[in-house]
């Protein structure tokens, strides 16, 4: 947690992950996210990772440091009152449809200077899902080696948006700030990740080619770069980026003479030319294979640290959990009361900025837990009429549902 957006508020009114990752970036700089869910949680509320409780930890987590409100959303003064929030508070984060209660010329036709931000599946409002709109652009087909698709399962377009939908929100409040005008960004999972695939080359790469990059199991394209097993059966990954790293690799495995053979037969030399090593990998994994092969895990982990070569053993998620460098002498995690009710290391913000102070990460709120106090400070509502719509079942607050 920093303070560097403090005194800046957003509406968020989400679900699942590239919306409430945006929020929840927001609110790790500092800005106050008020997320507005059904009453009794919308339909990520319980989304696994769930305790025995039924406490859903995938949901304590992407919504840290925010506040709630609870608002039956199916009666006219729930979205009522969720369009006054919206309109008083100038900032939106959703993944509700384009069209409807929340559309941005509905909502701005009385806030004119309103800052939309609204993650999409398709250009046309059609839905998608991170896992269909990867299928889509054709990564499944990239990996494994075939000929079934290969799914990964990291929501990485999801997270790709969540990222820059925060960009676009700051991006969208910087032009107000200068021009005083509002505005939408419709940021679909379908043009997020085909437009990365472009990025990366990859529409001009099978385009110039006329066919698609071969699959190639755990090899890095285009670099030297794949899994291999050491005498003790522990699988690491070796990537070679540099001239110097590949240098330091073959002289710490005794390789230079397999090697310059190698190059001599071929009449290739792989000193400075990544590309040239990737396309004679036929030639060469072998020899790697064999050198790696002949050393424990231990004795080739100091030998390539001592000599800058990156590597890195598979282990699972458990292991990473446990590994002090990576979570508990990470000062990016620190511990927080959770709704849960079970204590373990929560992440704040992923930047570090030296000269700032970073504050623990915050707890995730309880649903409704904040309805009351937001209702009164941002719409004015008294105690009483607050009452009323509590009564009515139009508002909700703190239940025993985390």
């Amino acid at each position: 947690m920093y303070d560097l957006l403090a005194g800046l508020s957003v509406i968020e009114a989400s679900s699942f992950i590239a919306s409430p990752s945006a929020g929840l970036y927001c609110a790790q700089m500092g800005m106050e996210v008020i997320r507005v869910d059904q009453i009794g949680g919308g339909p990520d509320f319980h989304r696994w990772p769930v305790t025995q409780g039924g406490d859903s930890l995938y949901w304590e987590n992407l919504n840290r440091a925010k506040k709630s409100v609870a608002l039956d959303l199916r009666q006219p003064q729930g979205r009522e009152l969720l369009q006054a929030l919206i309109r008083k508070t100038g900032q939106l984060i959703t993944n509700f449809p384009a069209e409807g209660f929340l559309s941005h010329a509905r909502l701005a036709a009385e806030r004119p200077d309103l800052v939309t931000v609204r993650v999409m599946g398709w250009p046309d409002g059609s839905p998608a899902l991170d896992y269909t709109v990867n299928n889509a652009v054709g990564y499944p087909m990239l990996t494994g080696t075939g000929p079934e698709p290969v799914n990964h399962v990291l929501p990485a377009w999801d997270l790709l948006a969540g990222a820059h939908a925060a960009f676009c929100l700051l991006a969208l409040i910087h032009r107000r700030t200068a021009s005083g005008m509002g505005g939408e960004a419709r940021l679909p999972l379908s043009d997020l990740a085909i437009g990365t695939v472009s990025n990366l080359g990859g529409i001009a790469e099978v385009l110039y080619a006329g066919e698609n990059r071969p699959r190639l199991g755990n090899a890095v394209y285009g670099l030297f770069g794949r899994d291999f097993v050491t005498a003790d059966g522990v699988r690491t990954m070796i990537v070679v980026v540099t001239p110097q790293q590949w240098t330091n690799l073959i002289e710490a495995l005794d390789l230079a003479e397999a090697v310059a053979q190698v190059e001599t037969a071929r009449e290739v030399s792989f000193a400075t030319d990544d590309g040239l090593r990737f396309t004679h990998r036929d030639a060469l994994f072998p020899l790697f294979e064999r050198a790696l092969a002949a050393r424990s895990h231990a004795d080739l982990a100091s030998v390539l640290d001592a000599r800058g070569v990156v590597h890195s053993q598979y282990r699972t998620m458990l292991d990473a959990a446990r590994d002090d460098r990576l979570v508990a002498n990470n000062p990016i995690f620190s511990q927080s009361d959770n709704p849960s009710g079970f204590a373990y290391p929560a992440a704040g913000s992923f930047a570090t900025f030296p000269e700032g102070e970073r504050m623990p990460a915050r707890p995730a709120p309880r649903n409704g837990q904040h309805s009351e106090e937001v209702l009164a400070d941002r719409l004015g509502l008294s105690s009483g009429e607050i009452s009323r719509l509590i009564d009515a079942g139009v508002v909700g607050t703190t239940s025993g549902d985390a």
